[in-house]
């Protein structure tokens, strides 16, 4: 399922127009990394949590050559499904 397909899934659960269901999905998925930029983390009780996580700078080789070469720190959105998704997935 796409972004396009999840608005008209909500829009016709909710009743709302397409055009509101858009904006309140995308006000969401702002919102959300807007909160993960900062470092925080989001929690739906239920559904899951959002964090960041921190990688920290190593030293690679290069698959190629066979050379060291140096990975620099960077950071992963996450994701932890909650209870409920898990068990209402299995």
């Amino acid at each position: 399922m796409n972004k396009q397909e999840l608005i008209a899934v909500v829009a016709d659960q909710t009743g709302l127009p397409r055009a509101d269901t858009a904006r309140v999905v995308e006000g969401l998925l702002e919102a959300i990394t807007a909160q993960l930029k900062k470092g925080s983390e989001v929690r739906l009780v239920g559904f899951g949590n959002f964090s960041v996580s921190r990688r920290k700078a190593s030293t690679g080789r290069n698959p190629r050559t066979g050379e060291p070469m140096n990975i620099k720190a960077t950071s992963q959105p996450k994701f932890r499904p909650g209870k409920v998704l898990k068990d209402s997935v299995n």
